[in-house]
């Protein structure tokens, strides 16, 4: 048996819908879609607040871990600062990537990784993803 297989959408459960919404619109730098999500790069990610539907088979910290590649990771950490947002694995080089780990506003960890280019010579303006 052979088949293709291709993500287009994710759920991220959140406790408080408003107060996600508003931490990731400015971490994503874009509005939310009129029915809950953020289109980025074609997939859909859902805020799913999971107490509206009195769903209790959600564990925080352990269901998932997004995994977003950014073009400049030092940039990224600045506004994760300017969000408050905690830094649970500090940046650090993995093969031929900078990664780290945060936590959102709801307490999921969420990974950032991006190319990695020594710091010193700046951001690449020319980044190409992954």
């Amino acid at each position: 048996m052979d088949y293709k297989l291709k993500l287009n959408s994710f759920y991220l459960c959140v406790t408080d819908l408003k107060r996600a919404v508003n931490f990731y619109e400015q971490l994503l730098n874009q509005k939310v879609e009129d029915n809950g999500f953020f289109i980025i790069n074609g997939i859909r990610m859902m805020l799913f607040d999971y107490q509206s539907v009195n769903d209790t088979r959600i564990v925080f910290g352990h269901n998932c871990l997004p995994s977003f590649e950014v073009s400049d990771i030092w940039a990224f950490m600045k506004k994760l600062e300017q969000l408050n947002a905690p830094i649970i694995f500090p940046c650090e080089r993995i093969g031929n990537n900078w990664v780290l780990e945060f936590k959102d506003s709801e307490g999921n960890p969420i990974e950032v990784y991006s190319k990695y280019r020594p710091f010193e010579e700046g951001p690449d303006e020319d980044y190409r993803f992954h």
